[in-house]
């Protein structure tokens, strides 16, 4: 903490501070002045100094097209200003009024949060200058600055009076640099200048500068009324020399009048590039609307509007490129290889929109990168996690301070070329509030028909995007909305299996972490029963970021040992991980197919981390007719729940009850792991299943999961996930699923090896699903009402 001295305040400053980064604004001490903020990171840092005191950095960006910067691209003296008022524009973007309170320098910035954050230091302690009568020196800054506000239109009149009676150098120095319009190195070089008299200086000189300027702009003026002949302008003697000098001009405006010029623009891209242009050539180059419009025209003329990559069509070298980087994942694999042949024949096809729906950890992401690399195009990856604004989707329009193309168009132009693989990555991640619909603004990015004449709001020109081979990423379905879900192309990754994820580890994950941890995995061998020993009790997962983990933790612990003197070359066993990694932090699951249990049952659910094996309880005690649930059920399982004891009750002649049995019984079902939600219409039959144990003590098969939902007349309907249940019942040690005859054809998309170890039995009711998973059949068991009765005391 450090305070910060001001005449008579002294304002208490943090140690750290959110930062809000300036592209082209110089932001000085005692300025009072409103800014628009719409950039997240800016956005988050405004939120995060709301909370904590209202004080925010301001640091201004060394290179205003920076658009995500860290602590190299900005400037590291800055100021700490006060959040004065906060207001918000419909569009989402913050109206902030900020008072410059002093100057600091940031020293270390952290950009893992939402907003930027700094560790600062006071350039200065003491930011009072030396009170009194001003000295010459700052009576000459006051006058030459007040015949500067003559000459210059933007000037307010009254500010020159109110300098003159500023007695605060320090303050004087700070308003007069901020009211000054020059180009922000000139302005950072005033902020940076440590001494109050320095600056003082330093303005007189800049002063004069512009003055001198100034006089000649008003000279030229003055000559250009005269009049003129059929040639042009008479400027009259003695003004020849300043004519023949238009270079400045040139030479302020030739990097982009060039690159307009070299860039190959479509017809209406060119007209309109050529008219801000001209709009460009007749303003001040220090006025704002220049840099708004050159920063429009480096954007126009960065983008490629023509150049493509040249695909590599050859399908062998895809397939070899994907089999060398992903083990597995025959589905994408054969899905991609179909594309590369049907290009090599017609040469070319509009861009599918492929969408990788799977659970975190299996390889979406990084597909899409070797997809690139198999094409031999250009990769692009954005992230759409947490975006809430429609503006990040088709960009901002000019009008508003900071404005930049939306998401697409800088993907688009870091690509370079007009089709390169574009991933949309965590697209069920798109959030919507009053900012606007994301999901409904990517619509047009992602329909074959519409893309082509794709429209940005801050380029308001159509951009062609027939040519990008869009790939999405989703840990779920559920979280894309409807129309822009028919646009896509769905393709399940149900998790790895572990043999595969033995292979995944042996070939990819160990090298590289060895070898980021300066070891050589030829010289330390991880040996397969160690890793399959840590697929089994160390990790439970459908992916293999768990994994990858724990292996850069045994990495570690050998380079550790390594660096401590031990052996270079050795073979990690299983009897090393329990010093390497602690001790095991999963149990085998007990599936004895031998035991016999009463009221339980295994469930099979799906949830966005893979699939899932869940133990089912129901207990029956006297009672009233009370039904329980617990277990956190979402309102699909609850009703399953009350199918499944309406169906029980039903059938009660069937299953050996008495035909009153529910109204002396309080029966509860609960699903172990409460703090998980659970939701879903799969769990019918398990349910179904565990109560009738329960009710007639016949016990089920341990062996056995279930999957599926029940009617109220005992019919089986067909569930999704199928797959992802599968490989979950592979991994959990069930040998026998129990499945709606409605998936059958979902059989057919199984991996050979859970359609070699496990056995699926296909059911179309209740009673053919109480045949093959229960042990007993309840017609032998003894019904509820007297299998209650022992445990009723008697006198």
């Amino acid at each position: 903490m450090a305070t910060l001295t001001r005449a008579d305040d002294h304002i208490e400053i943090p140690d750290r501070l959110p930062v809000i980064a300036l592209r082209d604004l110089v932001f000085f001490p005692y300025m009072v002045l409103p800014l628009l903020v719409g950039r997240v990171r800016s956005v988050a840092a405004l939120e995060r100094a709301r909370e904590n005191g209202d004080l925010v950095v301001l640091l201004t960006q060394r290179d205003p097209s920076t658009d995500d910067p860290d602590l190299g691209d900005l400037f590291d003296v800055g100021t700490v200003a006060r959040v004065v008022q906060v207001s918000t524009l419909p569009d989402g973007t913050a109206r902030v009024v900020l008072e410059g309170l002093g100057r600091v320098r940031v020293s270390d910035l952290d950009t893992t949060g939402p907003a930027l954050e700094g560790r600062l230091a006071l350039f200065r302690p003491d930011e009072t200058g030396a009170p009194g009568t001003t000295d010459g020196r700052a009576r000459e800054v006051v006058e030459l600055y007040g015949r500067y506000a003559r000459l210059h239109e933007r000037v307010p009149d009254e500010l020159p009076s109110l300098l003159s009676a500023e007695s605060d150098r320090a303050r004087l120095a700070h308003l007069v640099a901020g009211h000054l319009y020059l180009a922000g190195s000139e302005k950072q070089e005033l902020l940076e200048t440590p001494d109050p008299d320095q600056q003082l200086e330093l303005l007189r000189e800049i002063l004069l500068r512009e003055l001198e300027v100034l006089r000649i702009e008003e000279k030229l003026d003055r000559q250009l009324l005269r009049g003129s002949d059929a040639r042009g302008v008479d400027f009259g003697p003695g003004f020849e020399p300043i004519h023949r000098e238009p270079v400045p001009e040139r030479e302020e405006w030739a990097d982009t009048e060039d690159a307009i010029r070299g860039a190959d623009l479509p017809p209406a891209a060119r007209e309109r590039a050529e008219k801000e242009l001209a709009r460009l050539r007749k303003l001040n180059p220090v006025a704002p609307e220049a840099a708004v419009i050159r920063t429009y025209l480096d954007w126009i003329a960065a983008l490629p509007w023509s150049g493509r990559s040249a695909d590599n069509l050859d399908v062998r070298h895809a397939s070899e490129i994907l089999d060398a980087e992903h083990f597995g994942l025959s589905e994408v694999k054969e899905r991609i290889l179909d594309h590369v042949a049907v290009l090599s024949l017609v040469g070319e096809m509009r861009g599918p929109i492929l969408c990788l729906v799977g659970p975190p950890g299996v390889g979406k992401t990084s597909l899409g990168r070797s997809i690139g690399r198999s094409l031999g195009r250009e990769f692009v990856r954005v992230s759409l996690g947490g975006v809430r604004d429609e503006a990040e989707i088709r960009g901002h329009r000019r009008t508003y301070v900071g404005a930049l193309p939306g998401r697409v168009i800088q993907g688009m132009r870091r690509s370079g070329t007009t089709n390169p693989v574009f991933l949309l990555d965590e697209v069920d991640k798109l959030a919507r509030d009053f900012h606007g619909d994301p999901g409904a603004a990517l619509l047009e990015v992602l329909d074959p028909e519409q893309n082509r004449t794709f429209t940005d709001h801050y380029l308001e020109l159509e951009y062609d995007l027939s040519d990008v081979l869009f790939i999405a990423t989703a840990n779920t379905l559920q979280g894309i909305p409807e129309p822009l879900r028919d646009r896509m192309e769905i393709i399940r990754l149900p998790g790895y299996l572990d043999t595969e994820k033995r292979e995944i580890a042996r070939r990819f994950l160990w090298p590289r972490q060895a070898a980021r941890h300066g070891l050589d995995p030829a010289e330390v061998r991880l040996e397969d029963r160690a890793v399959d020993h840590v697929i089994g009790r160390y990790t439970r997962e459908a992916g293999v970021r768990e994994l990858d983990r724990r292996l850069g933790r045994v990495a570690r612990k050998v380079a550790r040992a390594v660096a401590d003197g031990g052996p270079g070359e050795r073979a990690v066993d299983m009897d090393d991980l329990k010093e390497l990694l602690g001790p095991p932090t999963h149990q085998p699951p007990d599936r004895d197919p031998t035991s016999q249990r009463v009221g339980i049952a295994n469930g099979l659910a799906w949830t966005a981390a893979g699939g899932e094996v869940l133990d089912v309880e129901v207990a029956v005690v006297p009672g009233a007719g009370v039904l329980r649930l617990t277990g956190t059920l979402g309102d699909v399982m609850k009703e399953s729940a009350q199918a499944a004891v309406t169906y029980a009750r039903s059938r009660s002649e069937r299953l050996g009850l008495a035909p009153h049995f529910h109204e002396k019984i309080d029966v509860h079902i609960h699903i172990p792991e409460g703090a998980t939600p659970k939701d879903g219409p799969s769990a019918g039959i398990t349910i179904a299943l565990a109560l009738i144990s329960a009710l007639t003590d016949a016990p089920t098969r341990a062996d056995v999961a279930l999957t599926g939902e029940i009617t109220l007349r005992g019919r089986v309907l067909g569930v999704g996930g199928v797959k992802e249940k599968a490989v979950a019942a592979l991994r959990g040690g069930i040998r026998t699923v129990v499945l709606p005859e409605a998936n059958a054809s979902d059989l057919e998309l199984l991996p050979d090896e859970v359609r070699d170890q496990v056995a699926f039995t296909l059911v179309r009711s209740m009673d053919e699903v109480m045949d093959a998973a229960l042990a007993a059949t309840p017609s032998r068991a003894r019904p509820a009402s007297a299998g209650l009765e022992p445990s009723v005391p008697h006198a």
